[in-house]
Protein backbone atom coordinates (compact mmCIF):
# COMPACT_ATOMS: atom_id res chain seq x y z
CA UNK A 1 0.00 0.00 0.00
CA UNK A 2 2.27 2.81 -1.25
CA UNK A 3 -1.15 5.27 0.07
CA UNK A 4 0.14 4.63 3.89
CA UNK A 5 3.80 5.24 3.00
CA UNK A 6 2.87 8.89 1.47
CA UNK A 7 0.52 9.84 4.29
CA UNK A 8 3.46 8.67 6.79
CA UNK A 9 5.68 10.93 4.72
CA UNK A 10 3.57 13.85 4.36
CA UNK A 11 2.55 13.39 8.28
CA UNK A 12 6.66 13.52 8.66
CA UNK A 13 6.77 16.84 6.48
CA UNK A 14 3.69 18.46 8.19
CA UNK A 15 4.65 17.97 11.56
CA UNK A 16 8.80 18.71 10.67
CA UNK A 17 8.16 21.69 9.14
CA UNK A 18 5.58 23.11 11.13
CA UNK A 19 7.98 22.84 14.21
CA UNK A 20 10.52 23.83 12.65
CA UNK A 21 8.65 27.34 11.25
CA UNK A 22 7.07 28.16 14.94
CA UNK A 23 10.75 27.60 16.19
CA UNK A 24 12.25 29.67 13.69
CA UNK A 25 9.20 32.28 13.94
CA UNK A 26 9.45 32.34 18.24
CA UNK A 27 13.36 32.67 17.95
CA UNK A 28 13.12 35.71 15.62
CA UNK A 29 10.42 37.29 17.56
CA UNK A 30 12.33 36.64 21.14
CA UNK A 31 15.20 38.69 19.45
CA UNK A 32 13.42 41.44 17.79
CA UNK A 33 11.83 41.50 22.23
CA UNK A 34 14.89 42.00 23.39
CA UNK A 35 16.21 44.38 20.73
CA UNK A 36 13.43 46.86 20.88
CA UNK A 37 13.33 46.18 25.12
CA UNK A 38 17.37 47.43 24.90
CA UNK A 39 16.19 50.58 23.08
CA UNK A 40 12.83 51.58 24.80
CA UNK A 41 13.18 50.20 28.07
CA UNK A 42 9.82 52.24 29.16
CA UNK A 43 7.84 50.00 26.36
CA UNK A 44 8.99 46.36 27.50
CA UNK A 45 5.52 45.60 29.36
CA UNK A 46 3.40 46.57 26.15
CA UNK A 47 5.66 44.87 24.42
CA UNK A 48 5.61 41.82 26.57
CA UNK A 49 2.20 41.49 26.13
CA UNK A 50 2.39 41.50 22.35
CA UNK A 51 5.14 38.83 22.11
CA UNK A 52 3.52 36.37 24.22
CA UNK A 53 0.28 36.68 22.18
CA UNK A 54 2.26 36.30 18.97
CA UNK A 55 4.00 33.51 20.57
CA UNK A 56 0.58 31.70 21.30
CA UNK A 57 -0.39 32.45 17.68
CA UNK A 58 2.26 30.97 16.29
CA UNK A 59 1.89 27.50 18.80
CA UNK A 60 -1.63 27.39 17.62
CA UNK A 61 -1.02 27.40 14.34
CA UNK A 62 1.70 24.45 14.67
CA UNK A 63 -0.34 22.65 16.95
CA UNK A 64 -3.61 22.68 14.42
CA UNK A 65 -1.13 21.08 11.78
CA UNK A 66 0.04 18.55 14.09
CA UNK A 67 -3.77 17.59 14.98
CA UNK A 68 -4.26 17.38 11.06
CA UNK A 69 -0.92 15.33 10.26
CA UNK A 70 -2.29 12.91 13.10
CA UNK A 71 -5.70 12.70 11.89
CA UNK A 72 -4.33 11.85 8.43
CA UNK A 73 -2.40 9.03 10.28
CA UNK A 74 -5.01 7.55 12.45
CA UNK A 75 -8.30 8.34 10.24
CA UNK A 76 -6.84 8.34 6.93
CA UNK A 77 -9.78 9.09 4.38
CA UNK A 78 -7.78 7.96 1.19
CA UNK A 79 -7.81 4.42 2.42
CA UNK A 80 -12.27 4.26 2.21
CA UNK A 81 -11.60 5.81 -1.34
CA UNK A 82 -8.90 2.94 -2.15
CA UNK A 83 -11.09 0.43 -0.34
CA UNK A 84 -14.17 1.37 -2.56
CA UNK A 85 -12.18 1.49 -6.11
CA UNK A 86 -11.26 -1.88 -5.01
CA UNK A 87 -14.35 -3.29 -5.38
Amino acid sequence: MEVIGFVALATGLIIGLGALGACIGIGIMGSKFLESAARQPELMNELQTKMFLLAGLIDAAFIIGTGIALWFATANPFLAQLASLAK
